[in-house]
C-alpha cells in the first residue's frame, strides 16, 4: 500500500465519521417526535455523545500506539458503525442518551488512530497536507450528512436510515483490515534523524505544550460544534427555513471548513521548508482563530439566512485553519506517542464540543436570544488565538541544534 493509498483511506474514513455523527443533526425533527423529546433533551443526546467522546480520547489513542493503527482503527470503525444501527432501535430518552454515549466512545480512536497512521508513514514535511487531506473528509462527509439524511428521510423512516449508515462502516473496516500495515513494508522516516537525541523531553509536552494545545482545542471544537448540533435547526427555526432549504445552506459552511483544512494544510507544509519554519503551525491558527472570532460576533447581527450563513462559513473557515495545525503539532510533540498525545488533545476540543451542544439551548432559554453563545463562543477563539504564541515548533529547533552539534569537531563534541 502507498503512502498516497495510506491518506486517502484515513480521507473515507474522516468522510463516514462525520456521516454517522451528523445524522442525528439531520433526523433531529423526526426522533424528537417520534420519542416525544424536547430541544434540551436533545441536546442533552447531542451532548451524549460529546462526552463519550471525549472521556474515550486518551484510552483510544494508547491503544493505538499499544495495538497499531490497523487493528485499533478496524476495532473501533466495527463498534461504532454496531451502535450507529442500534441508534435506529431506541424508544425512550435513556436508550438514546445510553448508545449516544457509548458511540461516542467508540468513535474516540478514530483520529488518535489516525494520527499514529499518520505518524508511522509520513515524515514531518508530508503531515500538514496529509492531516488537511485527512479532516476536510470529516467537513464533505458532515456536509453530505445534510442533504444525504433528508433524502433517505424522505424515503425511509428515521430508524432505517440508521441501520444504512451502520453497514457503510462496517464495509470500511473490512477494506482497511486487509489492505492497510501498521507500517509501510520499508520505513520511509524517522521522527529524528539516528543518532540524534529525541525532540522533545516529556516533562515538557505535560508542563506545558500540550496544556495550551489542550485549551487552544477546546475554543476551536466549542465554535466548530454548532454546526453539528444546532445550526441546522437554529436556520430552520429562526428563519422560517423549510428543512429541504435549511439544509442546502447548512451545507455552505462545512464545504468552507473543508477548503480550510486544505488551506491550512498545504501552507503548513510550505512553511515549514521556509525561513518561517518555527510559525508554520502558528500563522495558520492564529488567523483562523481571529477569523472565527469574527465570524461568531457578526452573527449576531445578520438580517437574513444567507447573511447567517455567510457569517457561520465566515468562523467554520477560521476554525478549521486551526485543525491541521494542531494536530501536526500533536505530532510533532508526541513523536512515537503519537495516539496519546493527539487523544489528550482532542479529549479537551470535545468536552468543548459536550459543553457547546448544551450551552446553545441553556443560554437561549435564559436569554432568549442565541447572540449570548456567539459572543462567548467570540471570545473562547481569541483566547485560543493567545495560546498560539508560545507554541513553538520544538521538533523543528531541536533537530537544527543537534545537526549543528554533528557538524562541529569530533575534539569539541
Amino acid at each position: 500500500m502507498s503512502r498516497q493509498l495510506v491518506v486517502f483511506g484515513l480521507f473515507i474514513l474522516s468522510l463516514i465519521t462525520y456521516i454517522d455523527r451528523v445524522c442525528i443533526s439531520s433526523a433531529k425533527s423526526a426522533i424528537a417526535a417520534d420519542l416525544a423529546l424536547s430541544d434540551q433533551a436533545m441536546g442533552l443526546a447531542f451532548g451524549a455523545f460529546a462526552l463519550g467522546y471525549a472521556l474515550a480520547q486518551v484510552p483510544s489513542g494508547w491503544l493505538a500506539d499499544r495495538f497499531g493503527p490497523r487493528l485499533a482503527l478496524a476495532g473501533i470503525v466495527s463498534a461504532w458503525s454496531v451502535l450507529t444501527a442500534l441508534t435506529g432501535a431506541v424508544r425512550s430518552l435513556t436508550a438514546l442518551l445510553s448508545v449516544r454515549f457509548l458511540f461516542g466512545i467508540a468513535e474516540a480512536g478514530a483520529f488518535p488512530g489516525s494520527a499514529r497512521a499518520i505518524y508511522n508513514w509520513l515524515a514531518p514535511g508530508e503531515r500538514g497536507r496529509a492531516n488537511g487531506i485527512l479532516f476536510s473528509g470529516s467537513r464533505i462527509g458532515a456536509a453530505l450528512a445534510f442533504p444525504l439524511l433528508a433524502w433517505m428521510l424522505d424515503r425511509f423512516q428515521w430508524r432505517t436510515s440508521f441501520f444504512w449508515l451502520g453497514v457503510l462502516g462496517i464495509a470500511w473496516a473490512l477494506v482497511w483490515l486487509v489492505f492497510f500495515r501498521d507500517h509501510p513494508a520499508r520505513q520511509v522516516h524517522t521522527s529524528t534523524p539516528a543518532g540524534r537525541p529525541a525532540a522533545v523531553e516529556p516533562t515538557v509536552i505535560v508542563r506545558r505544550d500540550l496544556v495550551l494545545a489542550m485549551v487552544q482545542y477546546f475554543a476551536s471544537n466549542f465554535t466548530f460544534f454548532i454546526c453539528l448540533s444546532w445550526m441546522l435547526p437554529f436556520l430552520q427555526e429562526h428563519y422560517q427555513l423549510s428543512p429541504v432549504k435549511a439544509a442546502s445552506y447548512a451545507m455552505i459552511p462545512l464545504l468552507c471548513g473543508a477548503c480550510a483544512l486544505w488551506v491550512a494544510g498545504f501552507s503548513i507544509d510550505l512553511l515549514f521548508k521556509s525561513r518561517l519554519r518555527s510559525w508554520s503551525r502558528r500563522l495558520p491558527a492564529i488567523a483562523g482563530f481571529g477569523l472565527a472570532a469574527g465570524g461568531m460576533i457578526a452573527i449576531r447581527f445578520a438580517a437574513s439566512p444567507e447573511a447567517a450563513v455567510a457569517c457561520f462559513a465566515v468562523a467554520t473557515f477560521g476554525a478549521d485553519l486551526s485543525l491541521s495545525p494542531s494536530w501536526v503539532y500533536c505530532l510533532d510533540i508526541g513523536g512515537k506517542r503519537a495516539g496519546t498525545v493527539s487523544g489528550s488533545m482532542n479529549m479537551a476540543g470535545n468536552i468543548g464540543s459536550f459543553v457547546s451542544a448544551n450551552a446553545f439551548p441553556w443560554l437561549y432559554g435564559l436569554t432568549g436570544s442565541a447572540n449570548s453563545y456567539f459572543a462567548v463562543a467570540a471570545g473562547l477563539n481569541l483566547i485560543a488565538a493567545a495560546c498560539w504564541f508560545p507554541m513553538q515548533l520544538r521538533e523543528a529547533v531541536t533537530a537544527d541544534r543537534a545537526a549543528a552539534t554533528e557538524q562541529q569537531p569530533t575534539s569539541r563534541r
